[in-house]
């Protein structure tokens, strides 16, 4: 599978554990603090990579050390940076993220350079040696650019998956109806699923999208699992019962295990629970790139492990 990862690209200082933040000029001792890669197109491109897929990222970062370090964690992962522009008119994007002790990440975010990547900046003829292009984060990159991206994508024989990045309450259908008309796979969060379209229900909500053009709703419900929604057919995929350290990645991972599955054949809720067992094993320590894992590793897990018990009912 040869994977296009384009979007947001952030640079994550995480934290761990963090109670509280000490008054004052107080210091309070952390057991660590760790620098990563991350963010809807280049953290989905880390986990991309560990399943055996051959990945290059796009998009935009600022032309500073922020941006070095950025560009080399993904080079040493062995994704080709060669579509990542570099801007001297916005910083890097980054996140400060103080991980509660249960996991809980609350986040000090610089926006930054994403909004800079255009339609002008991508490389087509690379993009059209790829099998699948995932766009991260298209309401960063504007309705029409990320539409314009992703129809040309799949008139040069690409599938597509998309997954958001702004909080729920934030966004509108306004930001991702031209997206969604390319959209082979959307990949959000359940919060995001009904903030966007303003509907409570989450099968509802998944059914609004699926009528603005997407072909496939995988909406992510952290420790409930997953909710698939295609045509009139709804599935409920339970999550992983895991030692939870960090969630961060966890949606980007998700999406990588579930674009490996359906890329191999499998059937949506087959590759939905390679989804959910790639989420756990990032969890399972701080950072989008946590865990020395590959395909086989991800399938021995989900064969072995138990799934979560959960509440969440299906109502329609």
């Amino acid at each position: 599978m040869k994977v296009v990862t384009m979007g947001a690209h952030i640079l994550d200082v995480l934290v761990h554990p963090v109670e509280a933040i000490p008054p004052g000029q107080a210091t309070a001792l952390v057991q660590q603090i760790r620098i990563t890669a991350a963010g809807t197109a280049a953290g989905t491109a880390l986990s991309l990579a560990k399943l055996g897929a051959t990945v290059s990222s796009a998009g935009a970062v600022g032309d500073d050390a922020t941006g070095d370090m950025l560009v080399t964690l993904l080079t040493r992962a062995g994704i080709d940076t060669g579509m990542i522009v570099r801007t001297a008119n916005a910083p890097t994007s980054a996140s400060i993220l103080p991980i509660r002790p249960n996991g809980d990440r609350p986040s000090l975010h610089l926006l930054g350079a994403n909004t800079a990547f255009t339609p002008s900046d991508v490389v087509w003829d690379v993009l059209a040696e790829a099998d699948h292009l995932h766009l991260g984060a298209p309401e960063l990159l504007g309705p029409d650019n990320a539409g314009e991206i992703l129809r040309r994508a799949k008139e040069l024989g690409l599938t597509t998956s998309v997954d958001l990045i702004a909080p729920g309450e934030l966004g509108t259908t306004d930001l991702i109806a031209p997206a969604l008309a390319h959209t082979d796979y959307l990949l959000p969060n359940l919060e995001q699923v009904t903030g966007f379209t303003s509907l409570d229900d989450p099968a509802a909500a998944c059914r609004a999208l699926l009528d603005l053009g997407a072909g496939l709703v995988a909406a992510t419900m952290g420790g409930d699992g997953v909710l698939l929604a295609r045509g009139d057919e709804l599935i409920h995929v339970p999550a992983f019962a895991a030692s939870v350290v960090d969630t961060t990645g966890c949606g980007d991972a998700f999406s990588a295990g579930f674009l490996v599955g359906v890329a191999a054949g499998r059937d949506p809720r087959r590759a939905a629970v390679l989804g959910c067992a790639t989420a756990a094993l990032v969890a399972g320590g701080l950072g989008s790139d946590h865990g020395d894992f590959d395909l086989a590793a991800v399938d021995e897990f989900a064969a072995t492990t138990p799934t979560l018990a959960t509440t969440f009912t299906l109502t329609n």
